[in-house]
């Protein structure tokens, strides 16, 4: 009896095991995970939608990853990012991930985006589609950046736009640096 109570246990479980997983990840409803990604697996869609950027091909690079916004207090420094890009353009890449969470301080479409930047600030460095970068939305580039289960040193909330996390040039998170943190600052050039 013991042996029949059991194994109908056990068919239960691998039945309720089943279910959830058809239930959980049929086509459409597949669920965005970076768990055991490295860095270098990530991808995101350019600012236009028209390639992606695959991390991979930033290989031997460090890169700086800053979510930006338009009409934030902290938007000149668009400046300082494209001036860093310039300054170490052999040895990092410098991406911009527009944000519209903090106060929708980020409304335009691509093309206002773009526009914005090139256009007050010069920006030539590369800028992704509009993503969330917290919450339930929040995108799997960021799901790896804010959480130490996926980065390996530490878990980060993104509390206001261009907060900036640099990766170093074989793909290890090695800081986040918040919004008031000046791109140009020692505490940034100090690590390029």
């Amino acid at each position: 009896m013991k042996q029949i109570l059991l194994s109908a246990a056990v068919l239960i479980l691998s039945g309720t095991a089943v279910l959830y997983y058809l239930n959980f990840f049929q086509k459409g409803n597949e669920v965005n995970t970076v768990a055991g990604k490295s860095f270098y697996d990530l991808s995101i869609k350019s600012l236009d939608g028209k390639k992606t950027i695959n991390f991979k091909d930033f290989k031997g690079k460090k890169v700086l990853l800053v979510n930006t916004a338009s009409k934030c207090g902290y938007t000149p420094q668009y400046d300082g990012l494209q001036k860093l890009q310039e300054r170490y353009k052999d040895k990092l890449i410098v991406i911009g991930l527009p944000c519209n969470q903090f106060l929708g301080q980020e409304p335009g479409t691509a093309d206002e985006i773009g526009e914005f930047c090139q256009k007050n600030y010069g920006v030539t460095f590369q800028m992704t589609e509009k993503i969330d970068v917290k919450g339930k939305g929040q995108h799997p580039v960021y799901q790896w950046l804010c959480q130490k289960e996926n980065n390996g040193v530490q878990d980060v909330t993104v509390g206001w736009n261009f907060g900036k996390f640099l990766i170093d040039e074989k793909g290890n998170y090695v800081s986040y640096f918040p919004s008031k943190v000046d791109p140009l600052s020692a505490e940034i050039t100090s690590k390029l």
